[in-house]
């Protein structure tokens, strides 16, 4: 039986009907309203690369049904800037040039994002905690570090969010 589920993604309220309300948001997100930025990287909600903000919290959705976030606010990484005018993290991670393959990166960002709306000023330990539930197999952390550093100093200076 098909059922429908509306929430709100990137500013912009949605309206998704499936068969299977247990069908995990990465794939609505995917495959029903094309927004590619997020990842599927394990499966099994470990490895970081499909976080969204769900109501401002990080969250991993390649296992989180739909139904769960009927009602909520989703942000992916294409709701936080454009390539003509970029959010200051993302722009901090192109000049630091903060990945490598860049797979993981939008579920860097979005909860590098999540961190820096709480908190303007955090420490160099608050940041890997905050990115702890992120894998990135390239090596490029202490680059993701100084790229968020940036971003913070950028946001607070009064950089447009």
């Amino acid at each position: 039986m098909t059922q429908k589920f509306d929430f709100t993604v990137n500013g912009k309220p949605v309206s998704v009907a499936l068969d299977n309300e247990e069908t995990p948001l990465l794939n609505v997100l995917r495959n029903e309203l094309d927004l590619m930025g997020t990842r599927f990287g394990c499966g099994l909600e470990q490895c970081g690369c499909c976080t969204v903000l769900i109501d401002g919290v990080p969250e991993k959705c390649c296992a989180k049904p739909v139904w769960s976030v009927a009602g909520k606010a989703v942000v992916t990484i294409e709701g936080l800037g454009t390539p003509q005018r970029p959010h200051p993290l993302q722009q901090a991670f192109i000049d630091e040039q903060a990945g490598q393959c860049g797979y993981c990166l939008s579920g860097i960002i979005v909860s590098a994002k999540a961190l820096l709306d709480k908190n303007p000023s955090p420490t160099r330990a608050q940041i890997a905690q905050a990115l702890d539930d992120n894998i990135c197999r390239c090596g490029s952390h202490n680059r993701i570090m100084r790229a968020v550093e940036k971003a913070a100093a950028q946001l607070r200076a009064g950089a447009p969010s």
